[in-house]
Formats: C-alpha cells, structure tokens, sequence
C-alpha cells in the first residue's frame, strides 16, 4: 500500500519525497512513495500527506483548482479515516480559517484560525526561522522515540502564521519562538506539523518513520 504526497503546486514535494523514501527505507517498511495530483491515486492510497509553504489563500486556491482532487481529499482523509499528515501550510489548511491578508476558509478539520505569530518582545524577528525544540502537551505515536524538551531534539520552522487551535486536546506539541506556538495538532486519524519533518534530520525522519508505521 502506497503513500501519496498530493502535488497541487504548492510544497517542498522533491525533498518531502526523498525523506519518506529514506523514512521507509531505513525503518525496512519499503513503503512506495507517489507525488500525484491525481484524485483516482488518493482513492488507491493507504496514506496521505498534504505539502505546503506560501500564503494560505494561495494553497487552499491551489487545491481547489486541480479538479476533483479537494473532493477526493476529504473522501478518503474524512470518510475512510486514511493516515493522513499535514506539512506547514498543508497543516494551516486543517483549521477552520486562515486570516492571512483576508479570511480564507480552511478545511474545519482542527477547529481554530490560522493567525499571525504574535511575539511577547515586538521586536523579536517574524517569521520564525530556524530550528527549535518541541515541548509535549500530550502523547501520541508519530513521537515515539524522539526526546522532547528542552534538551531534546531539535525541528525546523519557517512561518510567520499558526494554528490556534480552539481544543487544547487537538494540541499535541508546542514550541516557542517570542510566544507559545503550536508545532504539532492530531485528531482520529489526523496529524499536522508546523515544521518541516523532511529538513528536520533525526526528529523528522523518525517522525515520518512513526507516520509510515502509524494504524490510527
């Protein structure tokens, strides 16, 4: 059963690719990895990742605008309960809005708005980019096996919007940059990543790994 990373236009689809190819390869798990737009291959997958980096309206638009593919999404990612992962912006579509320039509507999965990252310090630098540790708010199993806290490893961000997420149980991991932001969100079968895990070395592929392996 194949993984699909759905190219709309928008996302690090070359990198994302190689990193669950190298995941699959290294875990011995050999799961095939598709990059498609094609709504017929997400019906035919066992996992989804949605990719994303650029403005909200612009990556919702960019979907919507490949026929059949947004339907097809939410078929299979809502109505079969497919694995599915969220990366940057693919996660920010998850929310209920995004008020980025203007409101967007988002898909309603994660219920809560996607809004500017708004420091403690005004003059601390946004976007935040660069490489940052997680802090854990509850357990889940696309982080088994990788520290966490202060001491632990460390994820690569690049963003100067996140999710608030309405439900503090939708929140599996925050970091701070200037503020509390939310680096990782899951629900069911659902799980989002602010960072990117396919530039993050160790904690990415391992989570990715946890991804290929996990049966929500």
């Amino acid at each position: 059963m194949s993984l699909v990373i759905i190219d709309y236009g928008s996302g690090n689809l070359h990198s994302a690719a190689k990193a669950f190819e190298r995941a699959a390869r290294d875990s011995g798990l050999g799961t095939p990895v598709i990059v498609t737009s094609e709504p017929e291959m997400l019906r035919k997958a066992e996992r989804i990742v949605l990719p994303g980096v650029g403005a909200f309206k612009d990556c919702r638009d960019g979907l919507a605008a490949v026929p059949g593919l947004r339907d097809a999404l939410e078929e299979e990612v809502i109505g079969k309960a497919k694995p599915f992962l969220g990366i940057c912006v693919g996660m920010q579509l998850m929310a209920s809005r995004g008020l980025e320039h203007e409101v967007t509507e988002g898909f309603g999965w994660i219920p809560g708005d996607v809004t500017p990252i708004a420091p403690r310090d005004p003059t601390f630098k946004i976007p935040h980019m660069g490489w940052n540790t997680l802090e854990l708010r509850r357990n889940h199993p696309l982080l088994t096996g990788i520290p966490l806290g202060a001491e632990g490893l460390h994820a690569y961000f690049v963003h100067s919007f996140h999710l608030a997420a309405r439900e503090p149980a939708h929140v599996v991991a925050t970091t701070d940059h200037g503020a509390t932001l939310t680096a990782i969100v899951a629900r069911d079968n659902l799980a989002g990543t602010q960072f990117h895990p396919e530039k993050s070395q160790t904690l990415g592929l391992t989570l990715l790994a946890n991804f290929l392996r996990w049966r929500p």
